[in-house]
């Protein structure tokens, strides 16, 4: 499982031969591979009339280009923002409620992003196949793809230990911009231009997961909750700026404490487990059809109803379990 985290062109925009070389060491003699680009054909087709964002088909025999659109950027964060909205809205009737709640386009957002990943996972597990995920700067639904992808297929990235290197790994050190993304809050009145909820995204489909496989996954939703604060707002220097280079300019390594150092405390610990994990060897294949996909209530709800009655049941599990 590969990731672009641009065109597979050279400067000119035209051809790069050292990139359709490497991508020719990859494949054996009569292999193919799969080419997921996350944008929209007619998205990749304007980017090539304005003098480049694609590759010609002929320079890589091997591959075969699939389009995936996923949405990024503005209509992402309008989305989120209207979704927060509804949810915040008092004594709404039922048929405002649903129709807010399908006007904000978020469910479907996931239900795309799912759906990407599992056609990723299918060419690996199920065609044998290398799979390039390409996309527009390749540091958002490129990661977003490349690290669902690997939470479907590798059970060691469903244990706490295997998801932290794997945020680590696909969002930290390949440069989602954190800084830029997750500038404001969804109720803040102001709108940067580059703001998006793409980890949002991720943290709601890995939910949509553990919903569906409730026994796989050894952390819990208490942990996503806390990775989204620490993504907008953190004691931590875990999330901070935008890449591994800015990063290294601004001596965050040295100068903050790590999230992930906090988290694994003994004490705190405890508090992210799934009690009812069960190591399962195999691949997890979610439902993506619309009536499987649901509104993940203890995010997008937690500021309006008690949660009080449900932390008392995961007490009483952990203590049933653990007895």
């Amino acid at each position: 499982l590969l990731r672009s985290s641009q065109p597979l062109t050279g400067p000119n925009r035209r051809r790069c031969r050292e990139d359709e070389e490497l991508l020719g060491t990859i494949l054996g003699e009569g292999e193919r591979g799969f080419v997921i680009d996350t944008r929209s054909a007619q998205a990749a087709k304007q980017a090539r009339m304005g003098g480049g964002g694609t590759e010609p088909k002929s320079s890589y025999p091997q591959w075969r280009r699939l389009h995936r659109a996923l949405e990024r950027g503005r209509p992402l964060q309008e989305s989120f923002v209207k979704l927060a909205e509804a949810c915040g809205e008092p004594a709404a009737s039922m048929e405002r409620w649903l129709g807010r709640l399908d006007g904000s386009r978020w469910l479907g957002h996931v239900k795309a992003a799912l759906s990407t990943a599992c056609l990723a996972a299918q060419c690996l597990d199920r065609e044998g196949s290398n799979v390039l995920v390409h996309g527009a700067e390749g540091t958002d639904t490129t990661l977003l793809v490349t690290a669902l992808a690997q939470l479907i297929l590798d059970p060691a990235c469903r244990t706490l230990e295997g998801f932290q290197a794997l945020l680590e790994r696909e969002w930290i050190q390949a440069g989602h911009p954190f800084q830029l993304r997750c500038a404001r809050s969804a109720s803040s009145h102001g709108r940067g231009k580059q703001e998006a909820p793409l980890f949002l995204l991720f943290l709601d489909c890995v939910w949509q997961l553990s919903r569906q496989f409730p026994l796989s996954l050894e952390f819990g939703e208490q942990l996503l909750l806390a990775l989204f604060d620490n993504a907008y707002a953190s004691a931590y220097g875990t999330f901070l700026c935008n890449n591994e280079k800015e990063r290294s300019l601004c001596k965050v390594r040295e100068s903050t404490h790590s999230l992930w150092a906090w988290l694994n405390q003994p004490e705190e610990k405890q508090k992210y487990l799934n009690p009812l994990y069960s190591h399962n060897p195999l691949v997890i294949w979610p439902s993506v059809e619309p009536q499987s996909i649901q509104l993940w209530q203890g995010f997008f709800l937690r500021w309006i109803r008690p949660s009080q009655h449900l932390e008392e049941a995961w007490v009483e599990i952990r203590r049933l379990v653990g007895g």
